[in-house]
């Protein structure tokens, strides 16, 4: 039901700046029936592929046939985007020209060349956004730290979504390959390998599992991977589901934190790595137990993993002293314009590091994508986080 909502909404948004520009501005520019045909091929195009994919598919669409949808969604936002800034600079000039009898056409010329660059914007999010890996280098100071921590380094990766990587593996070798070019003392993952279901990772495993640190890979669980958002038969089979995901990261020599902590050791010195289940805000899964976590590590230097980044502030630190947590979660909605994205209305802390006092908060915005094959600015990330006293 979800998916179907979504799906008039898209195709809403593609055909009313469509039918606008059409009755505006192409008839009467030009009189030639099949040149008017034409205009309205690409709208009658994407709109019977999804109605064929809508009612040749399940209720698992977005499970079976998540390449085809994000493709039909890239191509809808190709043309519905750019057709809508370009109506509503049409309308403006409308406005002003029947009000104040201003010229229309520097309102239409602009209109133009702003949806000339959105739509090339979002063919190159497309095409080499989306695996245009990006190391960011950050430090976080804390006096606290043991003096053999000075100088650690992490690498952070989150929201891999394996499950949209089906046909380009490469990248995933490729993302491998510049993790271990780190040489990082230590890789965490935070969350979300799979988009719904444990056998996105079948063949991937062998590439996953040549991440490398001295002080080996650990992991939580994000929202995604509890297979929450696929329709099962029943409640077994998505429990069946989970634990096929938790002997998979094992058997790639993942250590998953399950409220649960590791105690790692370097240089003579210690600190606590501690990962709990999900928690975010609702409609989200609420399975982390930060107390079980954290119980024997009182009084050391302490970071931990957990998925979604409105868990620092909600328990993290008016329960506790965590020094430093690690997130991922918010994609910063596969988008950065000018240092901004729209994930900073539901975020508070969406991307890069926070503080308060000397407590940090670092999210991660992800590897991967959900549904719509696109990136702008918002790169995949590769963290390296170098801890320094």
């Amino acid at each position: 039901m979800h998916f179907l909502s979504s799906t008039k909404l898209l195709l809403l948004f593609l055909v009313v700046p469509d039918t606008y520009i059409y009755y505006v501005h192409v008839l009467h520019k030009t009189r030639n029936i099949r040149l008017r045909i034409a205009y309205w091929l690409p709208t009658l195009l994407l709109a019977t592929g999804y109605c064929i994919l809508l009612c040749t598919s399940g209720e698992n669409i977005m499970a079976h046939h998540a390449y085809a949808i994000g493709k039909l969604t890239v191509g809808v936002f190709l043309f519905a985007i750019p057709k809508t800034l370009f109506m509503l600079f049409s309308l403006i000039g409308v406005l002003f020209h029947r009000l104040l009898h201003w010229c229309r056409l520097p309102f239409t010329v602009t209109g133009l060349t702003v949806g000339a660059v959105v739509f090339f914007s979002i063919l190159y999010g497309t095409l080499f956004g989306i695996n245009r890996f990006e190391v960011k280098e950050v430090e976080f100071h804390h006096p606290h730290l043991p003096q053999g921590f000075d100088g650690y380094r992490i690498v952070q990766l989150s929201d891999i979504h394996i499950g949209s990587w089906t046909e380009d593996p490469a990248s995933i070798e490729k993302l491998v390959e510049l993790v271990n070019e780190q040489h990082p003392d230590l890789v965490v993952f935070t969350g979300d390998l799979v988009n719904q279901r444990s056998c996105e990772l079948n063949g991937f495993q062998p590439i996953l599992s040549r991440l490398y640190a001295r002080n080996g890979v650990y992991s939580v669980l994000g929202n995604h991977d509890y297979g929450s958002y696929y329709h099962w038969k029943d409640p077994k089979e998505q429990t069946a589901n989970l634990k096929r995901l938790l002997h998979e990261e094992a058997s790639m020599d993942w250590r998953l934190l399950n409220n649960d902590h590791a105690i790692l050791h370097h240089q003579g010195d210690s600190i606590a790595l501690i990962g709990v289940e999900n928690d975010g805000e609702p409609p989200f899964s609420q399975f982390a137990d930060l107390t079980k976590a954290t119980e024997g590590t009182e009084g050391m230097f302490r970071i931990l993993l957990s998925h979604n980044p409105t868990h620092w502030r909600q328990e993290v630190l008016p329960t506790t002293d965590i020094e430093l947590m690690l997130a991922g979660h918010t994609h910063a909605m596969q988008s950065i314009i000018l240092g901004y994205s729209l994930a900073s209305l539901i975020y508070p802390e969406w991307g890069g590091l926070y503080t308060e006092g000397n407590r940090g908060l670092y999210v991660n915005i992800g590897i991967g994508y959900v549904g719509l094959p696109f990136r702008f600015g918002a790169w995949p990330e590769i963290t390296v986080l170098t801890l320094r006293r």
